[in-house]
């Protein structure tokens, strides 16, 4: 089994580090930053083998240098973007070790051109394709790519643990229930959001099932949020992509 641990950077980002029964190697994901990963493999007798990358954004991949002058770790990360720190270029249908234990590479453009998740043994590490009740903002790739991207990660088992790399789930759901008001999935997450938030314990992982009933972006189906959207765009919408397509602007509008 994967052993996951959590690791804050910065004001709002989570590097996770993927490690297994016995082993004292682990795997980071988008480690923006070397120092506190440093600072817990250090705290906690580990050593970094593998690092995980999603896709370019600096906050995802500015420590990989530093780790790399204490660790001789593999970088894996996506075949469609340039990141000079990669030793292994990953795409759609590769497997990546880690530990034994094999992640598959899925491809999810949108938030840009080349993004990639990451997905095996219960997990998905999404980097900034999907939020807590939210998607990632549309940097690089189009709206129609993303809605085939979300419709992917939909396509998983309900019970997968979504971990993706940001702290955003009560403001997206600030937005979740603007565009369904009357959502009481959404209403109850957003209580229990805050009171995690309150402790200063993180929102996620969620499981794909939650997502499924509260975050916007996997509903383009659903009659009320069809509905809404409709309402906002001031026309009918004919397809899921256009529907997303909708919400997504609808949210960059209000942000």
């Amino acid at each position: 089994m994967l052993k996951i641990h959590c690791i804050p950077a910065f004001d709002d980002n989570y590097i996770w580090l993927i490690g297994s029964d016995g082993s004292a190697n682990v795997a980071a994901v988008d480690p923006g930053d070397a120092e506190p990963v440093i600072a817990y493999l250090q705290q906690h007798n580990l050593s970094l083998d593998a690092i995980l990358l999603t896709h370019h954004h600096y906050d995802h991949t500015g420590g990989v240098k530093d780790l790399l002058t204490h660790f001789p770790a593999t970088v894996y990360g996506p075949a469609n973007e340039r990141i000079s720190s990669i030793t292994v270029a990953v795409g759609e249908g590769d497997s990546v070790d880690v530990n034994g234990l094999a992640l598959q590479v899925l491809d999810t453009p949108g938030h840009t051109r080349g993004h990639v998740c990451y997905v095996g043994h219960g997990a998905l590490f999404c980097g900034d394709t999907l939020f807590g009740a939210g998607c990632g903002r549309l940097f690089e790739g189009t709206p129609e790519q993303m809605y085939h991207s979300l419709e992917k990660i939909s396509a998983l088992p309900d019970e997968t643990l979504i971990y993706c790399a940001h702290e955003y789930t009560l403001d997206d759901l600030k937005f979740a229930l603007v565009a369904e008001p009357g959502n009481r999935d959404m209403q109850e997450r957003q209580r229990e959001a805050l009171e995690l938030r309150r402790q200063g314990l993180a929102t996620v992982p969620s499981t794909l099932a939650l997502e499924k009933r509260t975050n916007p972006f996997l509903r383009s189906h659903v009659p009320a949020l069809v509905s809404a959207a409709e309402s906002f765009a001031g026309h009918p919408l004919e397809s899921g992509p256009e529907v997303f397509a909708t919400v997504r602007h609808w949210k960059d509008t209000l942000d």
